[in-house]
This record gives structure tokens, C-alpha cells and sequence, in this order.
């Protein structure tokens, strides 16, 4: 049996959170409560051309680390939430394959989550864009999901 491959190393998970605090947090500070979570998620997936969105579950209560997590087939997050954390979320959940490979916080989760802040929260994608490479956060600004097409 071939043992799994090492996973690769998150290198812009720190700075994507920096940037993020500074960029993103105090724009998008309105809590969403748990319960109207699942719908915005399969509306969210649906536009984006995509089927079978990931179940929404409620953050562990002991949870003291984690703020929330994603793979494709779950979002765990805790009640209530900030709308940019969803969206955080969803890119994760967007760029997790099936068997669980994930770009961590890459480029192609960088382009999700960049499209989905200046269509759902209306923030401004070229000072996005221009704060990103300012902080040295690479992005693929024409990323698309990792299983489009597979669904």
C-alpha cells in the first residue's frame, strides 16, 4: 500500500489571515445567525455553477482554536457568524477535492475568495487585488473550483 503524500505546507496561511484582518474583517462585519446559513451556501454554490453544495454543521462548542473549518462535503461554523468568514469557508470548500487534497490558503483559494468578496460583499476586487500583491499573497484571479464539472 503506497502511504499518503505528505501534505504540502500552507506558506501564505499567516499572511492571508494578516491581510485579511486589515482588508477584509471590517468590511464585512455583520453576523449571519446559524440558521440562515444552508441556504446562502446553496445559493452561493448554485451561482457558481456548481451541484451538491457542503452540509453546514455547528462548530464544536469546546472549539477554542478553530474559528471554523471546510471541506467539500462540510462547513463547520460557529453561531453567529461574520459574512466573510462563510465566504473564507466556501473558497476552502471550493478548492478540496473529493479525497480531501486542498489548496490551503494558495492561489486558487486566494481567487475563489477574491471573486466571492467583490460579489457578495461588494468590496472592490482591483484594491482587493492591488492589497494582495502589496502583502506579497499570491492569487489566481481566474481560479474556478477544483471539481467543476465533476459534480
Amino acid at each position: 500500500m503506497t502511504p499518503p503524500a505528505p501534505r504540502r505546507a500552507d506558506r501564505q496561511r499567516g499572511r492571508v489571515y494578516a491581510w485579511e484582518d486589515v482588508h477584509v474583517a471590517p468590511h464585512g462585519p455583520d453576523l449571519l445567525p446559524f440558521a440562515s446559513l444552508q441556504p446562502m451556501v446553496n445559493a452561493i454554490w448554485a451561482e457558481m455553477g456548481l451541484l451538491y453544495p457542503p452540509a453546514v454543521e455547528p462548530l464544536p462548542r469546546q472549539s477554542r482554536r478553530l474559528h471554523a473549518d471546510a471541506t467539500r462535503l462540510r462547513l463547520r461554523l460557529p453561531d453567529p457568524v461574520p459574512s466573510w468568514l462563510v465566504l473564507h469557508e466556501l473558497a476552502h470548500a471550493m478548492t478540496s477535492s473529493h479525497d480531501g487534497a486542498s489548496d490551503g490558503h494558495g492561489p486558487c483559494f486566494m481567487g475563489l475568495y477574491l471573486q466571492m468578496l467583490e460579489r457578495y460583499l461588494r468590496l472592490p476586487g482591483p484594491v482587493l487585488a492591488a492589497s494582495l500583491r502589496q502583502a506579497g499573497i499570491a492569487f489566481d484571479p481566474r481560479a474556478r473550483p477544483v471539481f467543476l464539472g465533476a459534480d
